[in-house]
């Protein structure tokens, strides 16, 4: 848990201190936990979750500590953001079996049951904020999910591993040199 603590750090940036997740209680529904001290099914409410918010907020298992969104750390992100606000919650994802080498550390963006965030362009305006970095961003509805960052013919090179035209070589190679751990063996 701590190298992927700092890799949030890393690829998100720090908690940022003028945030905080008020009245916000998406990730205690929304997310899959499965710590040593707390496992929790993702879509399924965390036994502590009153209406009035977290039981134990005082008390509260270690990874309910530690654990930010990415609203939390990308000041970038405007307030509207906010995962209760916008009906998206966006997290790093560690996935221990990728299928490529875009899926083992990357940036995923939930699209929340019944959210209207794709008419009112609030899942635009915030992929426009987190597709600018060399970290995969994936969109998901629920039903399927989507690599939106890096474009289809820079990741269809990157997995290929074809030679990259004259104008993609730098970002292609860039791409690769970080995720080639991640790559899978023939």
């Amino acid at each position: 848990m701590d190298i992927e603590k700092d890799l949030e750090t890393t690829l998100l940036g720090p908690v940022l201190s003028n945030r905080d997740c008020g009245d916000c209680t998406i990730c205690c529904t929304v997310l899959t936990v499965d710590t040593p001290d707390f496992q929790k099914p993702a879509g399924t409410s965390c036994p502590q979750l009153t209406a009035q918010g977290c039981s134990i907020h005082a008390v509260r298992p270690h990874i309910c500590r530690t654990w930010f969104c990415a609203w939390r750390r990308i000041a970038d992100m405007p307030d509207e953001a906010r995962p209760d606000r916008s009906g998206i919650l966006v997290s790093l994802d560690f996935v221990r079996q990728p299928r490529n080498c875009f899926e083992g550390v990357s940036i995923l963006v939930r699209l929340l049951p019944s959210s209207d965030a794709i008419e009112n362009g609030m899942a635009r305006s915030i992929l426009d904020r987190i597709c600018d970095r060399l970290v995969p961003v994936w969109f998901t509805d629920g039903a399927k999910k989507m690599l939106m960052h890096p474009e289809n013919d820079v990741a269809t090179l990157v997995m290929s591993g074809a030679a990259a035209p004259a104008h993609l070589k730098d970002e292609v190679a860039a791409w690769r040199e970080r995720y080639a751990v991640f790559a899978t063996k023939a």
